[in-house]
């Protein structure tokens, strides 16, 4: 179902505002991706996608209070939505129901 549909950077920062649930800003998302998956993310490139997610209404944002450590400037966090949810478990269930059609046979592999 399209409604539903996530790329893979997408579905993995979906995961990541549900994990750093309350924590999830920008630079905590990006800096978990890498930890995690061992992959550089460029800010441009999360910030789209955060864009995007918002504006298929996956998630929602927020803006916390002012710092002073960050100039006044304001943090945006983001909390995962009902819609995201379903999201994430259409695109688990459609993944797990493709792997369990996987053939026994297909996954036996000879070394060489």
């Amino acid at each position: 179902m399209k409604k539903y549909q996530l790329g893979e950077f997408e579905e993995y920062v979906l995961l990541m505002v549900g994990v750093l649930y309350g924590e999830a800003y920008g630079v905590s998302i990006k800096e978990e991706i890498e930890k995690r998956l061992k992959r550089k993310v460029s800010i441009g490139a999360l910030q789209s996608a955060l864009r995007r997610m918002e504006e298929k209404g996956f998630i929602i944002s927020e803006l916390g209070e002012t710092t002073k450590a960050r100039g006044g400037k304001r943090k945006r966090y983001f909390k995962i939505t009902a819609l995201g949810k379903k999201a994430l478990d259409y695109n688990m269930e459609t993944r797990m129901s493709l792997y369990n059609e996987i053939q026994d046979v297909a996954l036996q592999f000879k070394l060489c």
